[in-house]
């Protein structure tokens, strides 16, 4: 990632998204284990089942995301210029599927793992990749695409 400067077409984001839940998933892991354990609530195959449907299901957010910027030759990375508004496929539903889908996979991962705290810091996740790179993309988009983009915030929800 370059810095930003009045040339350059992209959003203004810093900081790689797909890191913090990653980052999460580390702090998580190591409260649970050095810091203060928590019991799971979900145990035995309910809690192995549930875990594998939450990281499928992210899995699925994911490749359905990426779909439409392979097909359109697009890059996803949101610090890269954006030639033209994605609005179908899971695009229709949500304006945020990879990030929503990054949530599912660390919930998913937390409670395979019996470990609250991964789970419970899925929210704190997505403040936090709202302020480091949302914000910043839906400025850059609805400076770029103007009506286009409002219109498309209007009909489409931010996470679901």
């Amino acid at each position: 990632m370059s810095s930003p400067d009045e040339t350059r077409d992209g959003a203004a984001v810093r900081f790689p998204p797909p890191l913090v839940p990653l980052i999460a998933l580390a702090i998580g892991i190591s409260l649970q284990l050095a810091v203060w354990p928590l019991p799971s609530p979900v145990e035995g195959l309910a809690r192995y089942a549930s875990g594998t449907l939450l990281i499928l299901a992210g899995v699925g957010l994911l490749a359905a995301a990426m779909r439409p910027f392979q097909e359109t030759g697009q890059d996803p990375k949101p610090w890269e210029s954006t030639p033209e508004i994605i609005s179908s496929g899971i695009y229709r539903f949500t304006r945020n599927p990879m990030y929503l889908g990054m949530g599912l996979l660390q919930a998913g991962i937390g409670l395979s793992l019996a470990n609250p705290w991964v789970v419970g810091l899925v929210p704190i996740s997505w403040l936090i990749i709202y302020a480091i790179a949302i914000r910043h993309e839906e400025a850059y988009l609805e400076a770029k695409f103007g009506s286009a983009y409002t219109d498309y915030k209007r009909s489409v929800r931010r996470w679901l």
